[in-house]
């Protein structure tokens, strides 16, 4: 079970931007890591670590801006498609191992 993070939190001023620092710390030490710029995922084992988790955002919630969780299946997840502009030819696709001597 996979839950998804979308959030949108104002960075005007400085305090918004400390909130908003301290607001990807506490994803980051909660185990989520980022897909894009505001969407970040959490594998979880069960929906008790899931809500868990969820109580703990809850609780550091910024004051200012929108969090939304969408919880999901790893079926669900792995049928995500991703759809990517221009394709980089510097990437390596391959996993064969390369040893150069």
């Amino acid at each position: 079970m996979r839950s998804i993070l979308f959030f949108d939190l104002p960075s005007v001023s400085k305090k918004d931007k400390k909130e908003y620092r301290d607001f990807i710390k506490l994803l980051k030490t909660l185990g989520f890591y980022s897909l894009q710029e505001s969407v970040f995922c959490k594998m979880n084992i069960d929906k008790k670590a899931m809500d868990a988790s969820l109580i703990k955002i809850k609780d550091k919630l910024p004051k200012d801006g929108s969090v939304m969780v969408l919880n999901v299946t790893e079926k669900q997840f792995s049928s995500m498609e991703i759809m990517l502009g221009e394709t980089n030819t510097d990437v390596v696709t391959s996993n064969d191992r390369i040893i150069d001597l």
